[in-house]
């Protein structure tokens, strides 16, 4: 099955899980307040890249500091 079947796929039981919640009137479950959103979890980019760039200049200096010795 390709990658595009597998969206296809998921899509449509969401689609169907989300009908059949309307019909019940029922609700996803809830998050608790305060809580942020799911994917709202990450930092944005630039944090992020800072991040990286600051874990990758660590790593030079240790290796450095091994064959320096």
């Amino acid at each position: 099955m390709g990658m595009k079947d597998q969206f296809k796929e998921k899509s449509e039981q969401l689609q169907e899980r989300a009908r059949q919640h309307g019909q019940h009137g029922q609700q996803g479950p809830q998050r608790p307040q305060g809580q942020p959103e799911r994917g709202r979890e990450r930092p944005p980019r630039d944090e992020e890249s800072e991040r990286t760039r600051e874990r990758e200049r660590e790593d030079e200096e240790r290796f450095d500091q091994d064959y320096d010795r």
